[in-house]
């Protein structure tokens, strides 16, 4: 119970010390990333999360509906869960709340992983939103579609109304400015939805900011593409690990 809400994570990988929590996109629920968890519990202790009213986790028809509220309650069970400082990976809205949480609580966040992250640039109107998840439907593999529509039947169209209204004319650039960990922003050439500009832009003008872009990957590369999703974070907190070994010596 987190906030007075059932709250859900799925674990995998429980013998490992390293650990890293898998933040959904809008509407999306923890067992969309059942393959990147399966890769990156190879190496770390996974936590899947379903924010409230997502997946598996309860939520009330007045929450959420903004993306400070899907901060907020990240931030409580990530406290009540002793996660503080853990990687984070953040899909799509995933991506922009884990921003978002990396600058108003940053004792909690760890080195971030964008993956295909909302609010860079501003989104536009939310028909036009609705409309490039469409054009992205195709290109997502078939035996995807399934458990995704389960997940936005779930959420609803009226939390995703309410959390698409949010999120129009967001910019999550100036987060990235303020951000005392490292970030990672990946992207797919396929995707319709956040294209790779202008995470390359962002990338190309912040320190400790670095911007890969995955060939032929559409939105959903965190099921698309895991293994290597799996290896950008890989090489991102190995890259950490030994900054911090050379550190102690």
């Amino acid at each position: 119970m987190v906030g007075g809400l059932r709250t859900h994570a799925r674990l995998y990988g429980k013998s490992h010390t390293q650990t890293l929590v898998i933040l959904p996109g809008m509407g999306c629920a923890s067992w969309m990333y059942y393959r990147l968890a399966q890769v990156l519990s190879r190496r770390s202790r996974v936590y899947a999360y379903d924010p409230p009213g997502h997946g598996r986790s309860r939520g009330r028809l007045s929450f959420p509906t903004s993306t400070a509220e899907l901060t907020d309650h990240l931030a409580l069970w990530l406290q009540v869960n002793r996660l503080g400082g853990a990687a984070l990976l953040g899909h799509s809205l995933g991506g922009e709340v884990m921003l978002d949480l990396a600058v108003r609580y940053p004792s909690l966040a760890g080195p971030l992983i964008a993956c295909s992250p909302t609010g860079i640039p501003t989104n536009p109107r939310i028909r036009l939103q609705i409309g490039r998840l469409l054009r992205d439907m195709p290109g997502e593999r078939s035996a995807f579609l399934l458990p995704a529509t389960a997940a936005y039947l779930r959420a609803g169209p009226l939390r995703f109304y309410q959390l698409a209204r949010d999120i129009k004319g967001r910019d999550s650039r100036p987060l990235a400015a303020h951000l005392s960990v490292p970030l990672l922003l990946i992207s797919g050439t396929a995707d319709p939805v956040v294209a790779p500009w202008p995470l390359a832009r962002l990338a190309a003008t912040l320190p400790g900011v670095r911007s890969v872009t995955l060939t032929g990957a559409p939105h959903a590369l965190t099921d698309a593409v895991p293994l290597e999703v799996a290896q950008q974070t890989w090489m991102l907190l190995d890259s950490l690990a030994t900054s911090t070994t050379l550190l102690g010596h």
